[in-house]
This record gives structure tokens, sequence and C-alpha cells, in this order.
């Protein structure tokens, strides 16, 4: 698939907020996705080893044909680590090997799932939304931990599938806390770009089954012993 060289991967920095920024201004999450419209998932996760202080990084992204969940195209990548993990930035540690990765398939899917946030971040690009300006295609950050943004608070959720309840800052939603199994832990769904809100939490619970809180193409892993505490 094409990717589009959006802004240089090795920055400065002091160059990380200004970038997030101007990319904040284009961003769109207005944009109603159905499932009817959409043909192929793919989901992304990076893992970390850490070998005599050499961190390594390995990406795998699945592209999943959503009639059948059947895996139909995959790609990885790995690399060393040149970033250290900053809280906000987990984009410019990440994209150079989710890039990598996402070049080497096929085609483009229809939409990417993200093991992290979208808009749930304090200037609206988490490592979902940020990376969608690279592949041009509709994501969607599902993160397995709350990332605290300025004020906002979590409110009690119903314990049954489909309970939500939305994280809001300064009036804004910017993310949901989304119950998508009865009883077990939530996950906090937030749109990456091109999707709106209700979008990302209606085709994030319908991906997800009983046998994990996670929909089904952010649980395939590289590396089974896990990967890294992402917040963003």
């Amino acid at each position: 698939m094409k990717i589009y060289p959006i802004h240089a991967l090795n920055i400065n920095p002091k160059e990380f907020i200004s970038i997030q920024e101007k990319l904040a201004e284009q961003l769109d999450v207005s944009q109603p996705l159905h499932l009817h419209d959409i043909q192929t998932v793919a989901g992304v996760d990076v893992a970390y080893t850490n070998s005599n202080g050499i961190e390594m990084g390995f990406c795998y992204i699945a592209v999943f044909d959503l009639a059948t969940m059947e895996i139909i195209d995959h790609a990885e990548s790995k690399g060393h680590i040149t970033v250290p993990y900053i809280p906000g930035f987990l984009a410019f540690r990440e994209l150079p090997l989710i890039l990598k990765a996402a070049g080497n398939l096929k085609n483009a899917p229809d939409l990417f799932l993200f093991d992290g946030n979208g808009i749930l971040h304090p200037r609206r690009m988490g490592i979902a939304t940020q990376a969608s300006f690279f592949l041009g295609t509709p994501t969607i950050g599902i993160a397995k931990t709350f990332f605290k943004v300025g004020d906002s608070e979590l409110t009690e959720l119903g314990w049954k599938k489909g309970n939500f309840t939305d994280i809001i800052e300064h009036g804004e939603i910017i993310g949901r806390v989304l119950r998508t199994s009865d009883g077990v832990k939530p996950v906090y769904i937030s749109p990456g770009n091109q999707i709106d809100m209700d979008s990302s939490t209606k085709i994030a619970l319908t991906l997800s089954g009983s046998e994990s809180r996670l929909p089904i193409p952010v649980r395939q892993r590289i590396l089974r012993q896990g990967s890294c505490g992402k917040m963003d």
C-alpha cells in the first residue's frame, strides 16, 4: 500500500509538539463509517524486547476479511528503537516500524485499528491519529489503559456488553470507556481520523467477542510476551 510522507521520522524532540499541533488542524472525526462500507480491517501492534541494553521493536499488522474474519494479508517489521517512551509522543517512537510494515501490505485496508489512542490525547494526536495521515485511511484507537487528558475524569460504567461512558474535556467528547463483553475490564475507544466517535464505538463493539475484551484484529501479537504499557 502507499505511504504518504507527511513529515520526517528522524526528528528533534523539540519539534514534536509543533508537528502534532499542525496535524491536528487537519483532523476530521465527524465522518460516519458503517460496517457495510468496510470489507477489510487491519489490526496494528508493536511489541518490544530489551537485550543487553539494546531495545528492539517488532510491528505486526494483520488484515482481516470482515465477512469471514480470516486473515487475508499480513506484514511485519523490526528494528532498533531510538526514541524513548515519552507520554504523548508514542507516534514518533513507533511510526518507523508501523509504516515499514504497512508499506509491505498488498492493498490498503479500509480501516486500521491500533493498540493505543486516537484523539484521546492532549493535542488530539495519539498513535492512531498521527499514523492516519501517513496511511490515508480511517483509523480507530483502542487502548487497554486510561490516558488521562487534562481534567477529564471517568464515571461509573455498567457491567453489560455495550455499556459505555464518555470521556469529556472542556465539553468535548474525546473518548469512550466501552465494555466489550459482560463483566470484563473496559477498553478506551477514540476515533483516530476520518471516522466519528459513534462509528468507532459500534465497530469496536461488533468486532469484539466473548473470549477477550479487545476486538479481534488488535489481539494479534508478533510476540507472545506481549507489548509494553502504551498510553497513547
